[in-house]
C-alpha cells in the first residue's frame, strides 16, 4: 500500500481529498503547515507529496527544495496559483507534477496514480557501472547478461549496490541475508561473496568487491 501525504491547510479540501484517496486503496497523512509535513516524514514511510504552495508557516516551493535535497519522494503541487509562471516555478522548485485548484477529483487521483507507477519503474531496477539489478525478479546482469545469482547472492550484491562506493558490515549483510549474526553465517558470507567475485569476473564487469578492515566489503569499480 502506498502512502500519500497531503499538506493543505483547507479543512474542506483535505477530508475530501484523504476520503477519496483512502476509498482508491491508499494510506494517507495529513498535515496542515510545513512543519507538520516534516514531522510527518520524520516518522512514516511516504511515496508521495501532494502539496499545496500557501501553507500558514512558509511556502510551499520552498518546502518543496527543502524536502528534495533530503528524500527521494515525487511531489505534486496542488495549488490556487495557476499562472504559467507559477507553474514553471513549481517545477523548477523540484516539483513533479502540477493541478490547479479547482480540480477534478478523477484527475488528481490518475496523476497520482500515473507518478507513482513510474516511480515504481525506476525503483525496479538497480545500477552501477555495467551491472544492473531487476529487484522484482531477482535477476542480475552484467552488460546485459544474466550471471545467474542465487536468491542469496541477489541479496547480498542488491545491499552492496545501493551502497556502491561505501561500507556494508559483515552484520547489515548477514541480517539482510539469515535474519542474525553468527560465526555460522560470517564463514557463509563469505562464500557468498566469494561466488559473487567470481561471477563478476567471469563476464568481466570490471567491479569489485573490497574486504575491508574490521570487516564488512565494498562494491567498486576498478
Amino acid at each position: 500500500m502506498s502512502t500519500i501525504l497531503l499538506v493543505e491547510d483547507n479543512p474542506h479540501i483535505m477530508k475530501i481529498n484523504a476520503e477519496v484517496l483512502s476509498l482508491h486503496g491508499y494510506e494517507v497523512l495529513r498535515a496542515s503547515t510545513a512543519a507538520e509535513a516534516r514531522e510527518q516524514l520524520a516518522w512514516h514511510r511516504v511515496h508521495l507529496i501532494v502539496l499545496d504552495i500557501l501553507l500558514p508557516d512558509g511556502n510551499g516551493l520552498e518546502l518543496c527544495r527543502e524536502l528534495k535535497g533530503q528524500y527521494a519522494i515525487p511531489i505534486l503541487f496542488l495549488t490556487a496559483l495557476g499562472e504559467n509562471r507559477d507553474v514553471v516555478e513549481g517545477l523548477r522548485a523540484g516539483g513533479d507534477d502540477y493541478l490547479q485548484k479547482p480540480y477534478d477529483l478523477e484527475v488528481l487521483v490518475a496523476r497520482i496514480e500515473a507518478r507513482l507507477r513510474s516511480e515504481e519503474g525506476r525503483r525496479r531496477y538497480v545500477s552501477y557501472g555495467n551491472l544492473k539489478l531487476d529487484t522484482v525478479s531477482s535477476v542480475g546482469y552484467v552488460n546485459g547478461r544474466d550471471i545467474l545469482l542465487t536468491q542469496k547472492e541477489f541479496i547480498v550484491l542488491l545491499l552492496l549496490t545501493r551502497s556502491a562506493e561505501h561500507k556494508v558490515t559483515q552484520a547489515e549483510l548477514m541480517q539482510a541475508v539469515w535474519g542474525a549474526a553468527s560465526e555460522t553465517e560470517s564463514r557463509a558470507l563469505w562464500t557468498l561473496v566469494s561466488r559473487i567475485r567470481k561471477k563478476l569476473q567471469g563476464e568481466e564487469s570490471r567491479l569489485e568487491i573490497s574486504a575491508l578492515r574490521g570487516g564488512g566489503y565494498r562494491l567498486e569499480q576498478l
